[in-house]
């Protein structure tokens, strides 16, 4: 099979996929207890409660009223049709009104939260890989030393602390509140009141100083597995023979190392490149609470609190679709380190 032949594959593959995912996801929205016509009527019961009418506070709402709320969010139709309008009519849920905002609709809700998960979701893959891969190389060439055992200890409690705990004492230690340690960075925010006025080169600054301590959280917790793959991808290959052969021939370690183990050890690695795709809706509820970032994560959570299906979906469909190329381009990434594997 050649490269065009898997290409074509995939991407066909992809589609009954995304529409498994999308429909099971679609179907549990519909039937989970306290959705928009329940809501609906709740607040009803509010307001007749406040109006002095005992029937409406008791639940006595007509069979026309529910049904006219089941009309009004879509539930009167069979669960099919009304997947096939969210993928076909409201483009896979994006030009759907919000039903907690409805004077917008799910993808300017997106939208308006995209700038700021995509600049934390690629800065932290970029100071996740910039910082382990080396890390990890330097590990697996002083394997077993004081530097390898203080380096683990180290990623490993990176890896054991909660996102939020440390979060929030980083908050404590380094940002510019009454009770820190170090008044250094910001405590919360993306950007500072004065932003707009600044010139360029100090909106950047600023910018980066916003995210440099929610940006360290997303990434501590993947350090300890990406390093210690690199580690172990790269020993495995020292002690193989094609570098015993480079060695016996004259060839020094460094050479064997950088100029054949590297590029095999990096193999595993690949997997994890593909993921760029889905971090560019990245975010994290608790980060972003612990910081006070308006981003997907918290979109997301308060879509799934309030029972804001097309907001959910919409975020879902949006990330099903760039993981499953994501799954696509690691395998590509394959064939550029080692053009022997066989697709």
């Amino acid at each position: 099979m050649n490269r065009l032949q898997y290409l074509v594959r995939r991407l066909l593959l992809a589609i009954p996929t995304f529409l498994g995912i999308t429909f099971a996801c679609f179907a549990l929205c519909q039937f989970v207890p306290g959705g928009p016509v329940e809501q609906a009527l709740a607040r009803m019961r509010g307001i007749g409660a406040a109006a002095g009418s005992p029937h409406l506070a008791a639940g006595a709402v007509s069979p026309e009223q529910r049904k006219a709320l089941e009309a009004h969010f879509g539930f009167d139709r069979p669960l099919p049709v009304r997947y096939w309008r969210w993928l076909v009519r409201d483009r896979m849920g994006l030009a759907a009104r919000s039903w907690k905002y409805p004077n917008k609709t799910a993808g300017a809700l997106i939208a308006e939260r995209f700038g700021v998960s995509l600049v934390f979701g690629l800065s932290g893959f970029l100071l996740t890989y910039l910082v382990c891969i080396p890390l990890g190389i330097a590990k697996a060439l002083r394997h077993g030393t004081a530097f390898d055992a203080l380096s683990s200890a180290l990623v490993f409690a990176g890896y054991a602390i909660p996102p939020f705990a440390f979060g929030m004492l980083l908050k404590m230690l380094f940002a510019s509140s009454s009770d820190a340690f170090f008044d250094w960075l910001p405590a919360a925010g993306v950007v500072s009141l004065d932003f707009p006025t600044l010139p360029l080169r100090a909106k950047i600054a600023d910018l980066a100083a916003h995210f440099v301590l929610p940006v360290s959280c997303y990434a501590v917790g993947n350090f300890a597995v990406l390093t210690l793959l690199v580690k172990n991808s790269l020993l495995e290959q020292i002690s193989q023979d094609y570098v015993r052969t480079v060695i016996a021939k004259g060839g020094t370690l460094s050479r064997a190392v950088w100029g054949h183990a590297l590029r095999n050890a990096l193999l595993p690695v690949a997997t994890g490149f593909g993921g760029v795709l889905s971090l560019l809706f990245a975010g994290s509820a608790l980060i972003e609470r612990v910081f006070e970032i308006p981003g997907m994560g918290l979109l997301g959570l308060d879509a799934i609190v309030g029972r804001d299906y097309m907001v959910f979906m919409g975020i879902l469909a949006a990330t099903s679709l760039l993981g499953l190329l994501g799954r696509l381009l690691s395998d590509l990434c394959y064939l550029l380190i080692d053009p022997r594997i066989q697709l």
